[in-house]
């Protein structure tokens, strides 16, 4: 029986079936030796959590991805830099693809890889498969936003760590998707700058859930998971302003603490942190050095919003005006910026970090 036209999908305007995520992996080949890089990558993740792996991770990339060629340009650049700084710091590069949106704006290069509201979805997950195997060609981890709960069937076996945004943590949808992701995953406090909503989220994760989701042939499937143990907390700032100082940060460990949680801390550099300022970025990575350098052992690790240029731009109608190398997203600070502060913060916290270990 048709359905009821006057009832069934009112609000529907179009319906387009996408390939399988098995399709898609067979359309884009991947080399064995990628697939057990990306399974080191989330083992010495796990050991910087569990503290078996003195180093800070930084998480440090564009806010998102819209230009492949600069992007792969920003990869080479960050792991000729990760190879200078490897033994304090672990480099893992931001591989953004979905944007969450507090209304409405360009959802990213997954949903709209053309710029131009076309919505090439298929093509977008094509693009972003093939950029994510050729950074880890270099040698380079992956970071990403786990936004929509059927992308990870896509591209989840090509990330090293994933992040739950301000926006979805409180989400019983994408707290029971980490349940289940592979890599590690962090979640940041709410907008608010509130960090019970990260707290609950992260005894969720740690648990089994059970929900429907697609499978690797695109059949609609009920997933049973058995939770996720390397699930932390990223500080974010929110409404109130930051929440990197060192007294915040003693809050966030009582609360953790409280809720049974280890104390696993990163600090987001960008967004309410620094007042939305990406100029600001280095001075909260310097507060947050300077916590480690002074006997603090929670800070795990930090993020940074960084692009090959500073600042950032809007999408043009003619796209052929767009700027290399410019966020169209967030605000980023310039590579020049970017090494510079990598190679401070290894040498800076370059003794405190060996210190730990010897603990």
């Amino acid at each position: 029986m048709v359905a009821n036209p006057q009832i069934h999908n009112v609000n529907v305007a179009d319906q387009r079936v996408l390939m399988s995520p098995s399709t898609l992996r067979d359309i884009i080949e991947i080399p064995e030796a990628i697939y057990e890089f990306v399974s080191a990558s989330r083992t010495t993740i796990e050991q910087i959590i569990d503290r078996q792996d003195h180093r800070l991770m930084a998480v440090v990339g564009p806010c998102s991805i819209h230009d492949v060629d600069a992007a792969l340009d920003y990869a080479n650049r960050l792991k000729d830099l990760s190879a200078r700084v490897a033994e304090n710091l672990y480099l893992v590069m931001r591989v953004y693809f979905e944007k969450p949106r507090t209304t409405v704006g360009w959802k990213g290069l997954i949903n709209d890889p053309n710029l131009d509201d076309s919505f090439e979805i298929e093509n977008g997950l094509t693009i972003g498969r093939t950029l994510l195997r050729d950074i880890l060609a270099l040698g380079l981890p992956t970071a990403t936003e786990a936004l929509d709960p059927i992308t990870p069937q896509y591209l989840h076996d090509l990330i090293s760590w994933s992040a739950i945004g301000a926006r979805t943590t409180e989400s019983q949808t994408h707290r029971e998707m980490a349940s289940g992701l592979s890599s590690p995953v962090g979640f940041k406090n709410g907008t608010d700058g509130g960090l019970a909503v990260a707290v609950n989220a992260l005894q969720s994760v740690a648990n089994p859930h059970r929900f429907l989701g697609i499978n690797s042939e695109g059949k609609v499937s009920v997933f049973e998971t058995s939770g996720n143990r390397y699930g932390h907390i990223v500080l974010r700032g929110g409404g109130h302003g930051p929440n990197y100082r060192a007294e915040q940060i003693a809050k966030c460990e009582k609360d953790l603490k409280a809720a049974s949680l280890p104390a696993n801390i990163m600090v987001d550099c960008s967004h309410a942190n620094s007042e939305k300022d990406p100029a600001l970025q280095p001075v909260v990575a310097r507060h947050v050095s300077e916590q480690i350098v002074n006997g603090n052992q929670s800070i795990i690790g930090l993020m940074l919003e960084s692009h090959l240029e500073a600042g950032n731009q809007a999408i043009p109608d003619d796209l052929s005006a767009l700027r290399y190398g410019v966020s169209v997203t967030d605000g980023c600070i310039d590579w020049a910026t970017t090494e510079s502060l990598i190679l401070e913060l290894s040498e800076a916290t370059a003794a405190a970090l060996k210190a730990r270990a010897a603990q």
